[in-house]
């Protein structure tokens, strides 16, 4: 039921979304001139798969893990995107695909090794990724990876309807930092 979900909102998003994603992919070739970040990712049971957002920080920075990123590589805009969640509407995409879905734990890089320890241990990797989750709304990032994937096993253990949808709607309504960035 709940992949039947991701494909309904999914497609409902990028379909009527659309004017928002064309103003916003037309801000960011003004802002960076490569409005779409893409990045290879760990998948559902480890597979490798390729994770679009907006671009929020300036072409030249290395890519790492939000909470490694300095905050002067984040551009005006992508602050704004970034503070807006506006910068995920994209990976709507992913989520089409079967690539991710809407809840899921947030996908990691391939190096943070520590996390995709913890979560293998715990049996998260075996859920799709998720835009938002458990952990996004309650401020734990990836520099915890303890913490991090105790807390995503917690909700997938605790998945709902009822969760999915309320994981959804505080997202939407600003709840959790997102990705920090450490100072």
């Amino acid at each position: 039921m709940i992949r039947f979900l991701d494909v309904v909102f999914s497609l409902a998003g990028l379909v009527f979304g659309l004017p928002v994603l064309v103003v916003l992919y037309v801000l960011g070739l003004f802002d960076t001139g490569s409005p779409l970040f893409r990045q290879e990712r760990v998948g559902r049971g480890r597979q490798p798969f390729t994770l679009v957002k907006f671009r929020t920080m300036k072409v030249e920075t290395a890519s790492v893990a939000s909470h490694l990123a300095n905050t002067a590589s984040i551009t005006r805009f992508g602050r704004f995107l970034r503070r807006t969640k506006l910068d995920e509407l994209p990976q709507l995409w992913n989520v089409l695909k079967g690539e991710m879905s809407l809840v899921g734990p947030r996908p990691c890089l391939f190096n943070q090794e520590e996390l995709i320890e913890e979560r293998e241990s715990r049996g998260v990797l075996q859920a799709r990724p998720g835009i938002t989750g458990l952990a996004q709304i309650n401020d734990i990032d990836m520099s915890t990876p303890g913490l991090l994937a105790e807390t995503d096993a917690r909700m997938l253990e605790a998945l709902s309807m009822k969760n999915y949808f309320r994981y959804i709607v505080y997202t939407v309504l600003g709840k959790g930092a997102g990705d920090r960035i450490k100072g």
